[in-house]
């Protein structure tokens, strides 16, 4: 089984030209045909924090947001979102806590595809290097007290400017993390802010960062792309 996971932070669909225009976001996430995508900043940021993709453009988008419930207004939780393709199984869903000083957190799905059991979580770590390692601790911490281990992933802005060390260091043996290539800031990349990281189980078939005209102009970030596959039992 052959998944595309993409990361995704969408300065809450505001892009370049100061325009917040929703429908480019969803153009760009059409190009990239993700089956799993992670969005940052997926919500406004004030008042009910609406979101900034209106429901009725993913209605008629091929995927679905993943409910969590917490505000009637929004698709995520502190601007974090997944969208999976129609068809999977949404078999749970859960928003992360993380200790913050700012508003951030993390929001994890378990989807059930071609009868497998795959744990998803999307997050925008602090701007705080010691806070950075402290939440990718408590993510991992989250995901050992999960019922039943499965193959996971996750993916989202880490604002981790090293490139090996940092938050980038706790996440262990048991796990890979990819570095798709620069994705910030998107008209002229210098750093690898966004990042998609797998447990073992899942084998890397190619990462990349999605470059067009379109995604340039969208958001001050690029997309992240991973896809992965995941051998037979």
């Amino acid at each position: 089984m052959e998944l595309t996971f993409a990361s995704y932070n969408i300065h809450k669909a505001v892009g370049l030209d100061r325009r917040r225009d929703p429908e480019r976001i969803m153009a760009v996430l059409r190009e990239i045909d993700a089956d799993v995508i992670a969005l940052q900043e997926a919500d406004r940021r004030f008042g009910r924090r609406v979101t900034a993709l209106p429901r009725t453009l993913i209605d008629e988008s091929p995927w679905m947001a993943v409910p969590l419930n917490h505000r009637p207004d929004s698709i995520g939780w502190h601007g974090n979102a997944l969208l999976v393709r129609r068809g999977m199984t949404i078999a749970e869903a859960a928003a992360v806590p993380l200790p913050t000083l700012e508003p951030r957190g993390a929001v994890r799905a378990d989807l059930i595809v071609a009868d497998r059991r795959v744990r998803v979580v999307g997050m925008h770590l602090d701007l705080s290097g010691l806070r950075r390692r402290h939440q990718v601790r408590a993510i991992l911490d989250h995901l050992d007290a999960c019922d039943g281990h499965c193959p996971s992933v996750l993916m989202g802005d880490l604002n981790e400017w090293s490139q090996h060390g940092g938050a980038l260091r706790e996440f262990g043996s048991g796990w890979q993390v990819l570095a798709p290539g620069r994705s910030f800031p998107s008209r002229s990349p210098l750093a690898q802010l966004d990042r998609i990281a797998h447990s073992y189980g899942w084998c890397d078939v190619h990462a990349h960062v999605h470059h067009s005209a379109l995604a340039a102009r969208a958001s001050d970030h690029l997309p992240v792309v991973a896809r992965l596959r995941l051998p037979k039992n």
